[in-house]
């Protein structure tokens, strides 16, 4: 009996220290929320991109996958919700590129890269939230040390789609991309070793 007591007194010590230790991550997470809902909701951010991007893909064709990427990234940024923006984006940019061929693929690409992108680099989206509270670290120290490391994954991957616009072919760009990261990786291995 005492041996039961002891234990039931840790599970609800363990219970009790379990949610305190959830509280930041929680009221985060309900602060997150309520932005992304104003910034989709109240302030008509999707109504906004749907505009800006009807209105100017004629004139920026060539560019139009890499505008995308970016509008995907700080869409995703500022709402801090990857599928949120999927479901603004995806639905426009099928409509501006249907029966497009090869360019409707890169600028569905675009679309989902850009925005997965953007909701690791934002410091409300739950994922990042919810890595910092479970690595039990402080959440800006969290979002700094990973934005050097998403940052230079989205710059290859945005001067890729520049390249994409202009050849519209993805088994052309894939190669080209790799290259490009690869290149990168090589040139900041060097960089490092002079400073070390």
């Amino acid at each position: 009996v005492f041996r039961k007591a002891i234990t039931f007194k840790t599970a609800m010590d363990s219970i009790s220290k379990g949610f305190c230790a959830m509280v930041p991550a929680i009221i985060i997470l309900v602060f997150a929320w309520t932005l992304g809902s104003i910034t989709r909701g109240m302030l008509g951010a999707d109504l906004f991109v749907k505009l800006a991007i009807g209105s100017s893909a004629e004139a920026l064709s060539s560019f139009l996958p890499a505008v995308i990427f970016l509008i995907a990234y700080g869409l995703a940024f500022a709402t801090g919700t990857s599928w949120g923006t999927f479901g603004i984006l995806l639905p426009i940019v099928i409509t501006v590129f249907t029966g497009a061929g090869e360019i409707m693929v890169i600028a569905m690409s675009a679309c989902l890269a850009g925005a997965v992108c953007g909701d690791h680099c934002s410091p409300i989206s739950d994922t990042t939230i919810m890595a910092s509270t479970g690595g039990q670290c402080d959440h800006i120290n969290h979002v700094n040390t990973q934005l050097p490391y998403a940052l230079t994954c989205a710059g290859v991957s945005f001067v890729g789609y520049i390249i994409a616009g202009f050849v519209q072919n993805a088994w052309i760009v894939l190669p080209i991309s790799l290259a490009m990261m690869f290149i990168t990786l090589l040139i900041i291995k060097a960089t490092q070793k002079k400073t070390a």
